[in-house]
């Protein structure tokens, strides 16, 4: 029952993702050919530099990335010297 209800939801997402498509028109608009460009004059962030913060903050969370499992196994052995031995 659980492999059928999986398949219909599968075909169920398969039909609606399939739907229409529509592509994007090509003709430019007044409005879309006027591009801003925005340099370190006219940035207001008052001289701190934001980009070495983040890069700060990325390297911080490295250390916290799931380490490798590791299992540690305890085997206890007996010997014994007077069984057959000589002393």
């Amino acid at each position: 029952m659980k492999s059928v209800s999986t398949t219909v939801l599968a075909l169920a997402f398969a039909v609606v993702l399939t739907g229409p498509v529509y592509a994007q028109d090509e003709t430019p608009t007044p409005a879309a050919t006027v591009t801003q460009v925005e340099t370190a004059e006219n940035r207001n962030d008052d001289g701190f530099p934001w980009g070495l913060l983040g890069l700060l903050g990325l390297a911080g969370l490295a250390g916290l990335r799931r380490q490798p499992q590791t299992e540690v196994r305890t085997v206890e052995r007996r010997t014994d010297a007077g069984v057959g031995g000589t002393r």
